[in-house]
């Protein structure tokens, strides 16, 4: 299975370019205005976690911890190619204001500075995201509900996120949501619980185009969503900052928080469902 999923991840790369996510260093979180006004910055300090995975995959975490007591669900974050997850951090702050610890590691042969950068090691972060959901289960403690987790990513990091809903399947997620995301050549199908996903699309993305999300939106066989975001490209998060702060924030109240008035707002966003 590992040999061709790794199989699978090269054709993709090969195919579509996804050579990377982001410049070098640039900012590739919503401006920060956009993102207070869906909710206000996270004042809770922001720590990182000193995770390795068989002593040679360094997974240094950066947690957003929101206000106020726990327990709280946890949303799993995954980068894109050549970005860490401080490139997101408004966005995430903004998930944590709404009460979510949010939390993701800067991949270690896929972030800009790795010392040994290497684009088809995505191959090996569904192993990786497991190992760390697992590791701030115990770090965090109470802060954390381990019956209310999910998992992003943008870009490779949303091919990531399909890999923890398909072949490396992890039951312990309640929700997805995939930003400028695909599935691979030759994908494994989606399996196990039935977990409401959330597709986030530029229309103009030369890099993971609107028909391959929607091919692989097409697969799930769960609740899910296709938010369609007609002039953005591959960091709609940056180009319509506010819409996809808010939507993603009352996908998360719907699917880890049960908030049936935040599942009703969705449609407003202009959100293709079966929700």
């Amino acid at each position: 299975m590992a040999r061709v999923l790794r199989r699978s991840f090269l054709t993709l790369f090969a195919a579509s370019g996804l050579t990377a996510c982001s410049a070098p260093g640039s900012p590739t979180a919503p401006a920060p205005t956009a993102a207070k006004s869906a909710a206000p910055a996270s004042k809770a300090p922001v720590p990182e976690l000193a995770f390795n995975r068989g002593g040679d995959r360094p997974l240094p975490t950066r947690v957003w911890l929101p206000t106020g007591t726990g327990p709280h669900p946890l949303i799993y974050f995954s980068h894109g190619l050549t970005s860490q997850p401080n490139d997101y951090a408004d966005l995430l702050a903004a998930w944590a204001a709404a009460g979510f610890v949010v939390a993701g590691p800067k991949y270690p042969h896929t972030w800009y500075e790795a010392p040994e950068y290497d684009a088809d090691d995505v191959v090996n972060q569904p192993a990786d995201a497991q190992y760390v959901i697992t590791e701030l289960l115990t770090s965090l403690g109470s802060h954390v509900d381990p019956q209310r987790i999910a998992a992003a990513g943008h870009s490779a990091g949303a091919i990531t996120t399909v890999g923890l809903f398909s072949g490396s399947r992890d039951v312990r997620l309640k929700a997805g949501l995939l930003i400028a995301g695909r599935q691979m050549e030759q994908p494994s199908p989606f399996a196990g619980p039935a977990a409401p996903l959330l597709f986030v699309q530029g229309k103009q993305d030369k890099t993971v185009t609107y028909e391959q999300a929607y091919g692989a939106y097409n697969e799930v066989p769960w609740p899910k969503g296709f938010l369609e975001l007609p002039d953005a490209g591959h960091l709609p998060h940056r180009d319509e900052p506010a819409l996809v702060a808010s939507t993603t924030t009352d996908f998360w109240r719907w699917t880890l928080n049960g908030d049936q008035a935040a599942r009703q707002r969705l449609p407003e966003s202009g959100l293709t469902s079966t929700f």
